[in-house]
């Protein structure tokens, strides 16, 4: 079931209150499937199979492909319909490429769905959160994630962890009557819970909905090629038009030729294989990731993040690991370090505390002393201390200090308030002989040491951020906790300029500028609207920003970055808001992610350069022979060698390599500055070949099979500027695709319609042959005088 819904009308069913162990009948659960009353998931983050088919079969360009061959058989030739096998097949390889890793992203997406336990007539079983009803009754144990808003109807000392939607790190303790919200956490206790809504309307479910409200994917390439299609849209039919009116209405040619001719131009403007290509490159980057447990829902993304100059992340979960390091245990007094250990190890064992503070506590002190305990206390977010009273050996407290001794003071205070603002997280141990009673701190305590807790930085993390820092990625670190706290631990990890730190619940709500987002580098205390406020103001600076998160206060921050990225281990909410998942909760998998999308860029627009050329000499060439009174220098036949062999292949061949250099440059002239010159050469040769073969009256057989000749070596020039750096894969590509090239004129010019070269046609492009180059370089370097001109125009008019 993956279908989304709309909320049930409120009269669809009646409301129940089942009782806490019995649930809902089978009945009831089935009346609200049926209405809709599910925890639907999100949309899947791929298209469905027949929307890929779709997609790629009915197209524009796909469509004026069967027009322009159906017309050319009508006309009785057979072989100039090659270009439409070549089309077909392009089109059939992107639909298996896009299918397969479709099939391979959805795997993933299935991987990270959740479980929820129920009770549904008298028996408690687990099902997929989606077939989760209003009024099901869930069974929240330590460790869960609860996935919609509910009422508890009966409590076992529960505590809920709400950070994720709060940002604040304290578990709140919940009562029958109480609320709880989708994407917070149980860690303590068991309860169970009415489902008092779903879905969209859930806590978390608005969340997200108001977060994409309005969300565009944002990407340069893709925004380029739509540009590209809207312009050939409006361009390539009326000129179709009026090329065909000027051979067979005003220059006499017979209706064969003059739709041959036709044909000849409105494909060569068709880049048929470039849209195509684009997919398959971004389905193949998805597929790779998806192999190295990144899960991308947002295929646009790998772009942006290899755009990205400008990193949020939140500490817990990204730069730290979510658990606690014991670092010190200070004796005070005349306490001494081993018996101090030593009564911390038998709290730790007795208590058998889960939290990530008797975690801790368990990993370093890993001997039980085997102390008998009378009576014990368990840590309680409210009391905030834990204890146990042991037989002939007195009671040991362990808490907050301010907490344990409300009265503290002289030494012991003093060394705390100093810890506490090295950012280490300070306990303090206390001891009496007076037993445990009630849940006030027995009478008597004196201070035996003062314990430090670190937060544990992921061993990855300095690695990854030392790598965004030589890619001249900036980090910011956005988070709910102290400032001083975030800042040490940013320093740990390797966070330049981490000193610089500010205290965002000081902040008035309007007080974040562009100014405010730029001079910091770590922000703490930071509400959900500020944090996505942070991200505004750096896109205001024009900056590209990505952003890392796990919990539900962070989805308006995920979605209001141009990319949002998030932990599988943190918040359902977070992963369906954000373009990127990874699956493994590995900070390092963000390397590959940077990776992969520079790969695709960088490989797009290698590829983008060899179809522009075509495109653009041959909208120049059937512009100027709608006014000259020639017919267009081409057939259909003709043009199919220089299109597989200078475009086709090559391109499917240089879309996957790996090339990881950071991109620079906006696409469009990226792409253009290489293209124009080829294709304005190529149009100039090709009109001193038709004024070469007036003079030394040459046929037009002849003088077309030299614009072959010349648009061919032309191809070449690009696809080796294309191909840099060269390697020995790509000359051995080169010299066989020249070589097959070749071989069209030697062995097959009777079928692609090639006169001989011998004679007068030899000496034209022969001639021609030398001045490529140069011609080449000329072209080349008007087109960048021209830019430069146009870039410092640009600048002035910002000033």
């Amino acid at each position: 079931m993956n279908r989304q819904t709309r909320p049930p009308a409120p009269d669809a069913f009646a409301r129940r209150e089942p009782p806490w162990d019995t649930g809902l009948s089978r009945e009831d659960v089935l009346l609200r499937l049926r209405h809709g009353a599910h925890n639907a998931p999100p949309k899947t983050p791929t298209r469905t199979a027949g929307r890929i088919v779709r997609e790629n079969l009915c197209t524009l360009f796909n469509l004026i492909n069967l027009a322009l061959a159906a017309l050319i058989l009508s006309v009785g030739d057979l072989r100039n319909i090659l270009f439409l096998g070549v089309a077909l097949s392009n089109t059939v390889i992107g639909i298996f490429q896009e299918l397969r890793a479709k099939r391979s992203i959805d795997r993933l997406s299935i991987l990270t769905a959740s479980k929820v336990t129920v009770v549904r007539e008298g028996s408690t079983l687990q099902i997929p959160q989606e077939e989760l009803v209003l009024d099901d009754i869930m069974v929240l144990t330590a460790g869960s994630q609860i996935c919609a808003d509910g009422v508890v109807v009966r409590a076992e000392g529960v505590e809920a962890d709400e950070s994720l939607l709060t940002g604040e790190a304290r578990p709140v303790v919940k009562d029958a009557g109480d609320t709880v919200l989708s994407g917070s956490f149980v860690v303590a206790g068991r309860a169970f819970a009415r489902v008092t809504a779903v879905s969209a309307t859930s806590f978390a479910g608005r969340l997200i909905t108001e977060a994409h409200r309005g969300r565009r994917a944002r990407s340069e390439l893709m925004r380029s090629l739509r540009w590209l299609v809207r312009v050939l849209t409006v361009v390539i039919l009326p000129v179709g038009a009026l090329l065909f009116a000027s051979d067979y209405a005003w220059g006499g040619l017979p209706f064969a030729d003059a739709v041959l001719s036709t044909a000849s131009a409105m494909i060569g403007m068709i880049p048929e294989g470039l849209i195509l290509l684009t997919g398959i490159t971004f389905a193949v980057g998805a597929l790779r990731l998806a192999r190295r447990r990144t899960l991308v829902q947002s295929m646009p993304c790998m772009e942006t993040l290899a755009r990205v100059d400008v990193l949020c992340l939140d500490k817990t979960g990204t730069i730290t690991d979510g658990t606690l390091t014991l670092a010190d245990v200070l004796p005070q007094g005349d306490a001494e370090q081993a018996d101090a250990e030593t009564a911390l190890a038998a709290l730790a064992w007795t208590l058998q505390d889960e939290g990530p503070t008797g975690r801790a506590l368990r990993a370093r002190l890993t001997r039980d002393p085997g102390w008998q305990a009378e009576r014990r206390v368990a840590f309680s977010s409210a009391r905030k201390w834990s204890g146990c009273s042991f037989a002939g050996r007195g009671t040991y407290v362990l808490g907050a200090p301010t907490f344990v001794l409300p009265g503290l003071s002289g030494a012991p205070a003093r060394e705390a308030e100093t810890l506490a603002a090295e950012a280490l997280r300070v306990l303090l141990l206390a001891h009496t002989d007076a037993p445990l009673d009630g849940d006030a701190p027995p009478a008597g305590l004196r201070p035996v040491a003062l314990v430090t807790m670190t937060d544990s930085v992921r061993s990855e993390a300095p690695a990854t951020l030392s790598f965004f820092a030589k890619q001249g990625v900036a980090v910011k670190v956005i988070s709910g906790d102290h400032p001083v706290t975030v800042s040490q631990v940013a320093r740990r990890a390797g966070v330049a300029g981490a000193e610089r730190c500010v205290d965002m619940s000081a902040q008035p709500e309007d007080a974040v500028t562009p100014a405010l987002a730029e001079e910091f580098v770590v922000f703490g205390r930071v509400s959900p609207h500020q944090k996505k406020a942070l991200v505004e103001a750096l896109q205001q600076n024009g900056r590209v920003v990505a952003m890392t998160g796990d919990g539900v206060n962070d989805v308006p921050a995920l979605t209001q970055a141009d990319c949002g990225v998030a932990m599988a281990a943190g918040s359902d909410a977070a992963r369906h808001a954000a373009d990127v998942v990874l699956l493994d909760s590995n900070f390092e998998a963000m390397i590959h992610v940077v990776r992969e999308g520079r790969r695709v860029v960088n490989n797009i627009e290698r590829v983008a350069s060899l179809y522009l050329v075509k495109t653009i000499y041959s909208t120049l060439l059937s512009l100027l022979f709608i006014l000259l009174p020639l017919p267009y220098p081409f057939h259909p036949i003709q043009l199919s060698p220089i299109s597989a062999l200078t475009v086709g292949i090559p391109s499917f061949f240089l879309a996957f390599r790996p090339t990881y250099r950071r991109i620079r440059g906006r696409f469009t002239e990226t792409v253009l500055r290489l293209s124009v010159p080829t294709a304005l050469c190529i149009v100039a040769n090709i009109l001193l070949t038709h004024a070469a073969g007036r003079w030394l009256g040459l046929t037009f057989s002849q003088t077309s099979t030299v614009s072959v000749l010349m648009a061919g070596v032309f191809g070449f020039f690009v696809l080796r500027q294309a191909a840099r750096p060269l390697d020995t894969a790509k000359r051995t590509m080169l010299a066989l695709l020249f070589a097959a090239f070749a071989a069209c004129f030697a062995w097959f010019g009777f079928f692609f319609s090639y006169a001989p070269l011998l004679g007068r046609p030899a000496f034209v492009w022969g001639a021609l042959a030398v001045l490529a180059w140069p011609m080449h370089r000329v072209c080349g370097g008007a087109v960048q005088r021209l830019r430069r001109a146009w870039a410092r125009r640009r600048r002035a008019a910002l000033r």
